[in-house]
């Protein structure tokens, strides 16, 4: 499985990014796909997930009402859209499969067996 994440950049607070994730070398089914996030000395941490069968979305709170997850089949890809940006929400954005996830695992990123390179993300204040 290859994951392959895009879209990252320079934004102002405020404004708006489409970070994709396109994966090749499954088909997926009962998966979850996921978008982690690293901050500069910080810890990774959960920011969305899907499930691939269901369309289920899973948000962590810091971002609830302002990101919004997708995936589009045909194209084998996941998208988050980022509205309202902060500061805070720069970061490396990782993007990962959780194959067969169970729901209580879709938050951990140690449940996920394959990860993209990451794309940064940077909001300026």
């Amino acid at each position: 499985v290859q994951l392959q994440a895009s879209g990252g950049g320079l934004v102002q607070a405020g404004g708006s990014l489409r970070l994709s994730c396109a994966a090749s070398g499954r088909t997926f089914s009962n998966d979850a796909l996921g978008w982690f996030r690293q901050a500069p000395g910080k810890e990774r941490e959960f920011v969305a997930a899907i499930r691939w069968s269901t369309d289920s979305k899973y948000y962590a709170d810091s971002v609830k009402g302002r990101f919004t997850i997708s995936r589009d089949k045909l194209k084998n890809t996941v998208y988050l859209q980022m509205n309202s940006l902060k500061p805070e929400d720069t970061a490396v954005y990782y993007c990962a499969v959780n194959f067969r996830a169970i729901t209580a695992t879709v938050g951990l990123g140690t449940k996920y067996d394959y990860w993209g390179q990451g794309t940064l993300v940077t909001v300026s204040s």
